[in-house]
């Protein structure tokens, strides 16, 4: 069996990063209904969800060349490796002023070679768009760190009152379909670009 045979056999590592850190937001909730809709239409998947909250990078960073300080270097030595290790990635987001929640942005800006060459998926919300206007941007800054966005994302449109007290969608056959087509594009990028990763270094 070939080295490109076998890597695309094994399990797709799938970092889920939960993008709000206020008070009362519902990206944890999001994120649970989205993994059990994954388990449901998708096998050979393999999730290390990553919650902000719980990644206290600072939004000072050192100069080019200088090395971060005690709190940033504790941060990373948890998160940097995880982003590294995953083939794929899925962004949990809200939409705040039409645009995705500063914290996200500080955490793709501590990283660069983490993200090059693998897919980006988005599951998005927020009010009328669902969160939508976020995505689209979102879908410019990973061009610029050459990662690819899968085409498919799921938007739940206005969360406070489409979603139930346990944090799944109240118009569950329309959310999960559109769950299992970006999880379907998101494989078949993560196990092309794996492949080509491993058979090719990427030199971006």
């Amino acid at each position: 069996m070939s080295v490109s045979e076998t890597v695309l056999d094994e399990p797709l590592r799938v970092a889920v990063v939960i993008g709000s850190v206020r008070e009362g937001r519902r990206g944890p909730a999001v994120t649970d209904w989205f993994l059990s809709a994954a388990a449901a239409h998708h096998t050979g998947l393999e999730f290390d969800v990553i919650d902000l909250a719980d990644v206290p990078l600072p939004l000072v960073m050192p100069d080019w060349g200088g090395s971060p300080d005690p709190v940033a270097a504790a941060a990373l030595a948890d998160v940097s490796p995880r982003l590294a290790d995953a083939d794929a990635f899925v962004f949990v987001t809200p939409e705040y002023n039409h645009s995705f929640p500063a914290v996200l942005k500080n955490l793709i800006d501590w990283h660069r070679p983490q993200w090059q060459a693998k897919p980006v998926g988005f599951v998005s919300y927020g009010g009328v768009g669902g969160g939508l206007r976020a995505v689209e941007q979102l879908r410019l800054v990973f061009a610029e760190l050459h990662a690819v966005t899968v085409r498919d994302s799921v938007s739940l449109h206005g969360p406070w009152s489409g979603l139930g007290q346990d944090g799944a969608p109240r118009d569950g056959a329309v959310t999960e379909s559109a769950a299992k087509n970006m999880l379907g594009q998101l494989d078949w990028w993560g196990r092309a670009l794996r492949t080509a990763r491993t058979t090719r270094p990427y030199e971006g």
